[in-house]
């Protein structure tokens, strides 16, 4: 049980930390992506503003030595914008291309760059001219398309390879550090798990004292109730009132014995001896022990067998998972209905245990094995039920490195399928 809590509390805190990281991580790549485009187009406009050139007081007149971008003036976010402004002809990379209203070309100005010919430099000025689009990308070059009142078209590229080498690296940079950020935080956190679920352990311990406690102390006035209505009735006879107190006593005692069986499984220290046995004969005495149960009632009980399958596992405890199953179905199937027990293997062991049911619980049919949960509180009275059957039957078979699950068949069938391996697994074989 610890472990169980200590892996959920890691899992879930390791899930929450990767959703934050990977949350952060598309911000700050999406913003900066963002940026890089911003930029670019606040650059591609100023040039079409421009006609394809910066503003000439930026290219031809230099800044005085004694002005607001001297090294020893305070920093400021001013400053260094003023000064990105000032040397962005010198570390910007662009060309342009003019095209006539024919859509021939008639300049094609590569001052500005050198990683790209005249040739490329058309062939990318057409194809973006044949796009008809006011701004885009082509491979690494954003490119920004003027349209002027003579029909004559200006179109200016800017290289991105740059910027968006930066864009890899920080994303690849970014990806690492969560990577590692991540790896240390499962560390710390698997350090620090024991005393973060140590409260909820200790509940749960003093839970499952009082449950052995209470369950001790129970048994021993249920035993002297029992012999002293035996003795009664060896005195003066059955009658309705003995009857009932021994029904009652029987309730009692089953439900001792349920939550017992399920303190034990939580605690994992059930003393079981894992065995090879056949289950096919172990069911089938099960099944034939509530023949007659089932015949009184009514109902229309059939059972299919295979015979020869083996398991390893604990024989008293596949018993009392069968008979925990077939009970409830003679319990709450419906009047006359039909009860069908079936015991099969292919690649693993399947028992299944179906029933015919006025009322089928809507939703997730996985709460019927919940302790104390119970569809029909007034059904469950009638019957003798607890709600802590099921419960008993899915620690059952997870001991046994099986499942249980619930399945409707139709409106008014509902099977439990219960499904084993034929060996033991490794991991539960350590741990017993």
């Amino acid at each position: 049980m610890v472990r169980k809590l200590r892996k959920k509390f890691v899992i879930t805190a390791m899930l929450s930390l990767l959703v934050i990281l990977v949350v952060m991580i598309g911000i700050i790549n999406a913003v900066n992506v963002y940026s890089m485009f911003q930029d670019a187009d606040n650059l591609l406009t100023m040039l079409a503003d421009n006609n394809g050139y910066f503003p000439d007081m930026h290219r031809m007149n230099p800044a005085p030595a004694d002005d607001k971008f001297t090294p020893d003036k305070p920093f400021s976010f001013d400053r260094l914008n003023d000064a990105k402004r000032v040397e962005m002809p010198y570390q910007s990379r662009y060309f342009f291309v003019r095209f006539d209203a024919d859509g021939a070309i008639t300049e094609t100005n590569l001052m500005h760059i050198a990683a790209i010919s005249e040739t490329s430099a058309s062939d990318y000025a057409s194809a973006a001219y044949a796009g008809n689009k006011a701004k885009g990308m082509y491979h690494s070059y954003r490119y920004y398309r003027v349209n002027n009142e003579d029909g004559t078209s200006l179109i200016i590229f800017v290289d991105l390879s740059v910027s968006m080498i930066n864009v890899y690296k920080l994303l690849f940079q970014s990806l690492c550090i969560g990577a590692l950020a991540l790896i240390a935080m499962f560390i710390l956190v698997y350090m620090f798990s024991s005393r973060a679920v140590a409260p909820v352990v200790e509940s749960l311990d003093k839970q499952k004292r009082f449950i052995t406690d209470a369950g001790h102390e129970l048994k021993t006035p249920l035993a002297v109730i029992s012999a002293n209505v035996d003795v009664l009735e060896l005195e003066g006879g059955k009658n309705e009132w003995t009857s009932s107190i021994k029904n009652q006593t029987k309730r009692m005692n089953d439900l001792v014995k349920n939550l017992l069986t399920l303190s034990k499984m939580d605690e994992e220290v059930m003393h079981v001896v894992y065995s090879d046995f056949d289950m096919s004969s172990v069911i089938r005495e099960s099944a034939s022990s509530f023949e007659t149960i089932a015949s009184s009632k009514g109902k229309n009980y059939m059972v299919e067998i295979d015979d020869g399958i083996h398991i390893t596992g604990d024989k008293n405890a596949i018993s009392q998972l069968s008979s925990l199953l077939i009970d409830n179905a003679i319990k709450y199937s419906s009047d006359k209905g039909r009860i069908f027990v079936k015991l099969s293997k292919t690649n693993t062991i399947k028992f299944e245990v179906s029933n015919t049911c006025d009322n089928i619980p809507k939703g997730n049919l996985d709460r019927l094995f919940d302790r104390f949960y119970r569809a029909d509180s007034s059904r469950s009275r009638d019957t003798g039920g607890y709600g802590i059957g099921l419960s008993v039957a899915r620690a059952i078979a997870t001991s046994h490195g099986g499942t249980i699950e619930a399945q409707k068949e139709g409106d008014n069938i509902i099977r439990f399928l219960v499904t084993l391996p034929k060996q033991l697994p490794k991991s539960i074989q350590r741990t017993k």
